[in-house]
């Protein structure tokens, strides 16, 4: 793959799935080859790894953000993480961004990572530039503030995120000990809406819509004007006033879902897309430079995108590698759409694990 090394798809491939998808850090994966007789040193297996991300994979990277644009809902979420050398003080956050294409667009579902120093709204805003469409997001502010500024831009909430201090209530005080105070009456209103909307899964997006404003709409509007009296009935800084009061403050994101059938009444399909990097993070702790955190953001992108596709990580991964080897001289790019995937090209050549 580079010009005097052994290095070969095969075993780019092999270090990729394992630290990506099976979350081992590159130097236990070191101990592991040296215990095989084969002496490669950690910071060799991490420079392959960004040259391969920036010589190869970073096209295919481009391509399926462009893919992901083009979705109608777009789930966002972001962590924290720490670079070592990144020319800011020790301990300075860097943050993982996380942007992953809705069910509506489930033929083609897209996970894109995308690594940033900071938590600003620069960062959305510049990466979702493109975007006309819906955003589902927690109740982060930067959002709330991108969409202000944008047109075309819609933000949807999170009932889970509005749930979980009361449900934290709940679990802190017991089932027993919890019935009848507000926390249950709100975890209890909010739970009836979700297992009324999973109700209407399968309905076609019209059909949803209308059982949500038939149905779910009147609900909701009580829940809202319930919890504009309750929250006169707690102290302001307990757990379940704060719940209420993030309830209130979102109530204009939290109602998007009534009138889009669309649009989920979670984030969650953006909190699975970003778990395997929290998981990941807890093995290799801190990532060494810049290079290193952008090449992660690639390398989770296509790997966490196969597994949304129900394709073979290690498979997929080799396969477009050899391809990108053959073409890498090439001024025509066409050839990158073939590898996307869901493109029937790589379905023909990596095995299917399930139906996307």
């Amino acid at each position: 793959m580079f010009r005097n090394c052994i290095a070969t798809p095969s075993l780019i491939s092999e270090i990729i799935t394992s630290k990506f998808e099976n979350h081992v850090p590159t130097d236990r994966q070191s101990k592991r080859f040296l215990e095989n007789g084969i002496p490669l040193e950690t910071n060799t297996l991490s420079g392959w790894l960004i040259k391969t991300s920036d010589i190869y994979l970073s096209i295919l990277y481009d391509e399926l953000k462009k893919a992901l644009l083009g979705s109608k809902v777009i789930h966002a979420d972001e962590t924290p993480f720490n670079v070592i050398r990144d020319g800011r003080d020790p301990g300075t956050n860097s943050y993982m961004w996380v942007y992953r294409s809705g069910f509506c667009d489930s033929s083609h579902p897209v996970v894109i990572y995308d690594y940033r120093e900071s938590r600003r709204m620069d960062h959305p805003e510049e990466f979702l530039k493109d975007f006309i469409g819906i955003l589902v997001t927690d109740g982060y502010q930067v959002y709330h503030s991108l969409e202000k500024k944008r047109i075309g831009l819609l933000v949807a909430g999170c009932w889970v995120h509005a749930k979980r201090k009361f449900s934290e209530v709940i679990k802190s005080l017991g089932r027993n000990a919890s019935d009848g105070i507000i926390a249950a009456e709100a975890a209890k209103r909010i739970s009836k809406f979700f297992h009324l909307d999973k109700q209407w899964k399968d309905l076609s997006k019209e059909k949803r819509e209308e059982q949500r404003q038939l149905i779910l709409k009147p609900l909701v509007d009580d829940f809202f004007a319930w919890a504009k009296e309750a929250i006169l009935k707690v102290p302001e800084q307990s757990a379940t006033g704060r719940g209420l009061q993030y309830c209130i403050n979102q109530e204009q994101f939290l109602r998007v879902f009534l009138s889009n059938g669309d649009v989920p009444m979670d984030n969650n399909l953006a909190e699975q897309a970003i778990r395997p990097f929290t998981i990941g993070r807890k093995n290799w702790v801190t990532i060494n430079s810049k290079g290193g955190a952008e090449s992660s953001a690639i390398l989770y992108s296509l790997v966490e995108t196969a597994k949304a596709n129900g394709i073979h990580v290690y498979n997929y991964i080799n396969y477009v590698l050899e391809e990108l080897v053959i073409h890498a001289d090439d001024t025509d790019r066409t050839f990158i759409k073939d590898l996307l995937p869901w493109s029937d090209n790589v379905r023909e050549k990596c095995p299917v694990l399930k139906k996307s």
